[in-house]
């Protein structure tokens, strides 16, 4: 099942969670336009290695310079086509609404924390992947763990894959499920010892524990939500 839409409705033109579409986008396809062996060095480069952080030893001897911008690079970086466009479709679902409640200003600051917090987690969680990570992911849990407190029993419609169906489910039903399946991927990770793989569950936990706490203070009040202006 693919969640579809949400229903709850805008006050404002959400133009960061366009401009971070775009983004990421144009960033991709700037990618997409070399050569496999170039991607590939420029993705280490600029993704998000941990153990180039937590065994400085290894990095310097492997090349990398002194540099922590990957914490950043690494958010608007994607491996697939697939990979971007489930990412920026929960952008455009929950990140609209978390912006029109935050400002834009605000909300950006936001996400670029939550990604920042949902990095240093996947890091310390596994210290020893040479494998660079990179996307969205753990910026966008963080506005998912915001969505589940703001809007709990705001409806998202989902899509039965490969079926003419669309049903209704709260969110805090949909987030909450998402939530059991982060969990699951890391216990299942650590029962079989595995210490890290393809996917950061942990830094997607992070992400998510971490808009669910720091939300609040990057609310506007209700007076300057309500206004007709958009609010930075």
């Amino acid at each position: 099942m693919i969640p579809f839409r949400d229903t709850v409705p805008l006050r404002h033109t959400p133009w960061v969670t366009w401009s971070l579409i775009l983004a990421n986008l144009l960033l991709f396809l700037q990618g997409q336009g070399l050569e496999s062996d170039d991607l590939r060095s420029f993705q280490y480069l600029h993704g998000l290695i941990a153990a180039r952080y937590m065994h400085p030893e290894w990095a310097a001897t492997s090349g990398f310079p002194d540099d922590y911008t990957p914490f950043i690079t690494s958010m608007f970086l994607h491996g697939s086509w697939p990979h971007l466009i489930f990412n920026l479709w929960l952008l455009w679902i929950f990140g609209d609404n978390i912006e029109d409640h935050m400002g834009g200003v605000r909300f950006l600051a936001f996400y670029l924390m939550c990604g920042l917090i949902a990095g240093f987690t996947h890091t310390y969680a596994n210290p020893l992947s040479t494998v660079p990570t990179i996307g969205a992911s753990g910026a966008i849990a963080g506005i998912m763990g915001a969505y589940f407190f703001l809007f709990p029993y705001a409806r998202i419609v989902i899509w039965v894959f490969f079926l003419p169906i669309f049903i209704e489910v709260p969110a805090i039903a949909f987030l909450g499920i998402w939530v059991i399946v982060q969990l699951y991927k890391v216990t299942t990770g650590l029962s079989s010892a595995a210490t890290y793989s393809d996917v950061a569950w942990f830094g997607h936990l992070g992400g998510f524990l971490a808009g669910m706490f720091l939300y609040k203070p990057f609310l506007l009040g209700e007076r300057a939500r309500m206004g007709t202006g958009y609010r930075f």
